[in-house]
C-alpha cells in the first residue's frame, strides 16, 4: 500500500507528465469556435460538446458521460449542450463537482488579434486563442487532474466525481438552474469547484472569496416622433442623442463614482494594489486617471460601477444633419456583495427616470439580474483548497475578491444548499478574456493541473465526508 506522501509523489509526478497531451487537447478545443450568443451558428457548441464528452470518456473514469440539454423557462427554447459525467463515491468519501464551460466569447475585431482567434499559438510563454484561458482551460485543468489521479493511484479511488461542462455561460446561462433541477441527483456534490476564475498574478494562486453581483438592461431614449433636419429645428428641439449624452452623465459624479441613490457598498478590508498595477493589468495609459474613491481594489471589488457597454446611433460612416429621435443603450452594472441585484437596478431604473431630460421618454427592455457571492471560508474544502494551491504553486495563495459576475453561483447555492463552494481559476490579470488577444499564461495552467490533482488526491484521502 502506498503511503500518503508517495501518493502525492506520484500525483506530481503524474501531473507534470500529462501537460503536453493536456495542451495538445486544449488547442483543439480552442479550434472549435463555440460561441453561443444569439445570432451565431450553434453547429460548432454542438461540436464542443461532443469533443469534451470525448475527452471526459476516454479518462476511463466515469460511469456516465452525456450530453444534455436543458428547457430556457419562459420560453420553447432549448438551452445550448452541456457534458455531464458522473462517478459515485465509496467508503464514505465526499463527492466533487468539477464545473467549467465550454462556450467562448465572440473575437470582436479580428483586426486587433495578432494571430487567427481560433488557431492556437504560442508565444512568450503564453497560448494565445479565444476561449485558451475562458474557459476551455478551466475544462483542461479539470480532466488533465483527473488523469494524473488515475495514473498515480489507479482508477480505483473512492472519491465521487461529477462534471458539469456548460455550453452557454458566455451567453448568459439561460438554462443553468432548470439543468441544475433537472439533473440535481446527478450533480449533488459535498464540494463544487467552480473553475472560471482568475490568480492574483501569474505566479500567486488564489481563491476567489467575493464575486460582485450584475445587472444588465437595455434603454431607449425618445424625444422626437421622427427625424428633423438639424439646421432647421437645431437649437429649439431635443434629439435623442443630446438626451441620452445628458442623461447618462448623471450616473457618475466628478470623480467617475457612480451617482446613483439606493446602490450600496461593502465594508471590507483589500489587499495593497497600486495604480501602477492597475495602469499595467487594465491598460490604463499615463495620461488617463482612475475614477473612484477609496482604495483601487474596493472601487473594484466593494462598490457598484455602471458601464454603458453598447449604443445603437447613427454610425460616424452614416452620419447626416438629423435630429435622431431616439437612441437605444445597453446598461451593465456591477453590484457588490449585500445588495440584491433587482434591488440594484429598482435603484438605476428611479434614477434614469427621475432625471430624464427635456421630459425624454424612457423605455426599459431586456433585463437580467446576477446577484452577488460571497464564500464562506471556514470549511474543511477551502483549507484543503489552500494547502493544495500552496503546493501546486510553491507559494501561499491568497483570498481575493473579483468586481466580474458569475451569476449563476447563486443557482449553486440554491439547489445545493449544503455543498462548499470553491471558486478558482487559471486566469492572470494579462489573460484578456473576452477581449483581443486572449491568452493563458502556461506556467500557470502547469501549477493549476498540479494544484487541482493535489486537491483530488487530499479530499480522496480524507476518509470521510468532512
Amino acid at each position: 500500500m502506498t503511503t500518503e506522501l508517495s501518493r502525492q509523489d506520484a500525483v506530481r509526478d503524474a501531473a507534470a507528465s500529462g501537460i503536453p497531451s493536456a495542451l495538445a487537447d486544449l488547442g483543439a478545443l480552442v479550434r472549435i469556435p463555440s460561441v453561443a450568443f444569439p445570432g451565431f451558428d450553434t453547429a460548432p457548441v454542438q461540436r464542443s460538446a461532443e469533443a469534451v464528452a470525448d475527452l471526459v470518456r476516454a479518462t476511463g473514469l466515469f460511469e456516465t458521460v452525456e450530453i444534455r440539454r436543458a428547457a430556457i423557462p419562459g420560453t420553447d427554447e432549448q438551452g445550448q449542450p452541456a457534458v455531464l459525467a458522473t462517478r459515485a463515491a465509496r467508503n464514505g468519501r465526499p463527492t466533487i463537482l468539477l464545473y467549467a464551460h465550454h462556450d467562448v466569447q465572440p473575437v470582436g475585431d479580428e483586426a486587433l488579434w495578432e494571430s487567427a482567434p481560433f488557431e492556437p499559438t504560442v508565444r512568450g510563454g503564453r497560448l494565445y486563442g479565444r476561449g485558451a484561458a475562458d474557459d476551455k482551460a478551466g475544462i483542461m485543468a479539470h480532466i488533465a487532474a483527473l488523469r494524473a489521479l488515475k495514473e498515480a493511484v489507479g482508477d480505483d479511488f473512492d472519491l465521487g466525481v461529477a462534471l458539469f461542462f456548460e455550453g452557454e455561460e458566455e451567453a448568459g446561462s439561460r438554462s443553468f438552474a432548470q439543468f441544475l433541477s433537472d439533473n440535481a441527483d446527478a450533480l449533488r456534490a459535498d464540494v463544487i469547484v467552480v473553475a472560471d476564475s482568475g490568480n492574483w498574478d501569474d505566479k500567486t494562486p488564489a481563491l476567489t472569496v467575493s464575486l460582485r453581483g450584475n445587472t444588465r438592461f437595455t434603454m431607449r431614449v425618445k424625444t422626437l416622433d421622427h427625424a428633423s433636419h438639424s439646421g432647421m429645428f437645431g437649437g429649439a428641439v431635443p434629439d435623442a442623442m443630446m438626451a441620452t449624452v445628458k442623461l447618462l452623465a448623471t450616473l457618475w459624479d466628478a470623480d467617475g463614482a457612480v451617482a446613483v441613490a439606493g446602490l450600496t457598498e461593502r465594508e471590507a478590508e483589500t489587499p495593497a494594489y497600486s495604480e501602477e498595477t492597475l495602469r499595467d493589468e487594465a491598460g490604463l495609459p499615463a495620461g488617463v486617471s482612475p475614477i473612484g474613491r477609496g482604495t483601487i481594489l474596493s472601487r473594484i471589488w466593494n462598490k457598484p460601477s455602471i458601464t454603458v457597454t453598447g449604443i445603437d446611433a447613427p454610425s460616424v460612416a452614416n452620419a447626416s444633419n438629423t435630429l435622431s429621435p431616439e437612441i437605444s443603450v445597453v446598461i451593465s452594472a456591477r453590484i457588490p456583495p449585500g445588495q440584491p441585484a433587482r434591488d440594484a437596478y429598482a435603484a438605476i431604473e428611479a434614477h434614469l427616470r427621475a432625471n430624464a431630460p427635456f421630459g425624454a421618454e424612457l423605455t426599459f427592455t431586456d433585463q437580467d439580474y446576477g446577484d452577488a457571492f460571497l464564500v464562506d471560508t471556514s470549511g474543511w474544502a477551502v483549507e484543503a483548497a489552500r494547502e493544495a494551491l500552496h503546493e501546486g504553486y510553491g507559494v501561499e495563495s491568497v483570498d481575493i475578491g473579483v468586481g466580474g459576475s458569475i451569476p449563476f453561483i447563486a443557482d449553486l447555492v440554491r439547489e445545493f444548499p449544503g455543498a462548499q463552494i470553491l471558486v478558482t481559476g487559471v486566469e492572470d490579470p494579462h489573460a484578456r478574456a473576452h477581449s483581443p488577444n486572449e491568452s493563458l499564461h502556461l506556467e500557470t495552467f502547469r501549477n493549476a493541473v498540479l494544484s487541482e490533482a493535489l486537491l483530488l488526491e487530499k479530499l480522496d484521502a480524507r476518509g470521510d465526508r468532512g
